[in-house]
């Protein structure tokens, strides 16, 4: 825990540190109430120990502005002249308990203890009410509402899986619902009373990625002002999901492959070996066998996270689905909007089957969304949806305005190539990406694009 020591006596500061490190955790001390409350603002505290006489300040009134701005903060208040009186009214206006100074480190050990207990309570019930709103927010996505054998199938697997500690590696698609599956496998499984966390690999660059995930201590990087802990020590005892694992940076993945392997791994900035607990699920919509050959991926941790595989299928081969998930998005929605919603229009279902959905659940979720808010009647018909859906125009609006052509339009193959490749250059965040969306090498991209450049 990181606890944040406010006291105007230096030397009893130091000390009250020196007993909180020597008990395993962090902290800090500073000289006055004001300053205690711009490091509250600044940063993430566990626990704040506060002094009642800060020479012009009054510690009393310091807590109840604590109380005010954080009261998740347990505050334990200290004093050399300690009273019932004194302590009954700290007591009152928040603190969670009181010691008078100079005190035994016995005592101040109890009430550490005590308020390590309070801590871990306090997080777990915050966790808990996280999970519930996550929970709630994931309900409208109908992962199990399913009869296509081949999803059927993989949540067989999954489901199975789940009882056991095994590693396991969801492959798909981008919007197919991997998160949802890895959280489903979650609450099946014996580990789903503990921490459910999530670190997205693409999402940082390699040193911030390294420490959200192991952690760090103060002074290992620029800004590292203090120590943290990371996601695995968040994971302890629970399920850490790596979500896009084919994008972790390749001086990372030793550090994963030790963790899975000998359940250790160290702490940025440190040399002390710490033990984990917990299962990694881990899920990609990328080719990992061809990253392994193009040197992107470790073969040794493919193989580590391999243990048990499942590719989630996109949308367009789940057919037998399609209409019953958009059903269920509808009446979701429209309960959301305070809308009746009646159905889909016969001419509103031959639209959804005759769309690709390239962006699979996602792509749904939001067209219906957008259908069920936009809905001039109680059932959905065509126009209602995105034009590319609804046909109901032959070209789309590119980002500069321009009109390009929609598949079956009246037009050469060379036009709606170029198209395609205008749309996907615009949407991918690199060339490199771009050039893994089209199936083709980035040398002929490049050509490509000079060709679009003359059109």
């Amino acid at each position: 825990m990181d606890f944040l020591v406010i006291d105007d006596d230096k030397t009893f500061r130091d000390a009250t540190c020196f007993l909180i490190e020597e008990a395993g955790h962090y902290a800090e001390g500073v000289e006055s109430g004001q300053l205690g409350m711009n490091w509250l603002k600044e940063d993430k505290w566990d626990v704040v120990l506060l002094d009642v006489n800060l020479g012009g300040e009054n510690g009393l009134d310091v807590l109840l502005e604590i109380q005010k701005q954080f009261p998740q903060i347990p505050v334990v208040m200290f004093t050399a002249q300690g009273s019932v009186k004194t302590a009954v009214e700290a007591m009152r206006r928040g603190a969670v308990d009181f010691l008078e100074k100079p005190f035994q480190r016995e005592q101040f050990m109890t009430v550490l203890a005590r308020v390590q207990r309070l801590s871990q309570m306090s997080r777990r019930i915050e966790r808990l009410e996280q999970e519930a709103t996550e929970t709630k927010a994931q309900s409208l996505e109908p992962i199990f509402d399913f009869t296509t054998p081949v999803m059927r199938e993989v949540m067989e697997i999954l489901l199975r899986a789940a009882k056991t500690p095994a590693s396991i590696l969801i492959f798909g698609e981008s919007g197919t619902g991997k998160s949802v599956a890895a959280r489903a496998v979650h609450e099946k499984s014996h580990l789903a009373d503990k921490p459910f966390v999530t670190v997205s690999c693409p999402s940082l660059s390699k040193e911030l990625l390294e420490s959200e995930l192991f952690g760090h201590v103060r002074g290992s990087f620029t800004g590292a002002i203090k120590d943290h802990w990371g996601k695995v020590k968040a994971a302890e005892g629970g399920t850490l999901f790596l979500d896009e694992i084919g994008d972790l940076p390749l001086e990372i993945q030793p550090k994963l492959l030790r963790l899975l392997q000998e359940r250790e791994y160290e702490r940025l900035g440190e040399n002390v070996t710490r033990q984990a607990s917990l299962r990694v699920i881990a899920a990609t919509n990328r080719d990992l066998k061809k990253r392994v050959a193009e040197g992107l991926f470790r073969e040794d941790l493919y193989f580590r996270l391999n243990v048990i595989a499942v590719e989630m299928p996109p949308l367009r081969s789940r057919e037998g689905d399609l209409i019953r998930f958009a059903e269920h998005y509808g009446k979701y929605f429209a309960e959301q909007c305070g809308r009746k919603f009646e159905g889909l229009s016969p001419e509103a279902i031959a639209c959804i089957r005759a769309y690709a959905w390239p962006g699979n659940l996602r792509e749904l979720r939001n067209a219906i969304e957008r259908a069920v808010i936009l809905a001039k009647r109680e059932k959905l018909s065509p126009e209602d949806f995105p034009a590319e859906l609804s046909g109901q125009s032959t070209s789309a609006i590119s980002s500069n305005g321009e009109n390009l052509p929609q598949v079956g339009s009246l037009i050469s193959l060379k036009n709606l190539e170029l198209a395609h490749l205008r749309k996907i250059l615009e949407k991918a965040p690199s060339l490199s990406e771009a050039a893994e969306i089209l199936g083709i090498d980035q040398a002929t991209l490049y050509r490509k694009r000079k060709t679009i450049g003359r059109e």
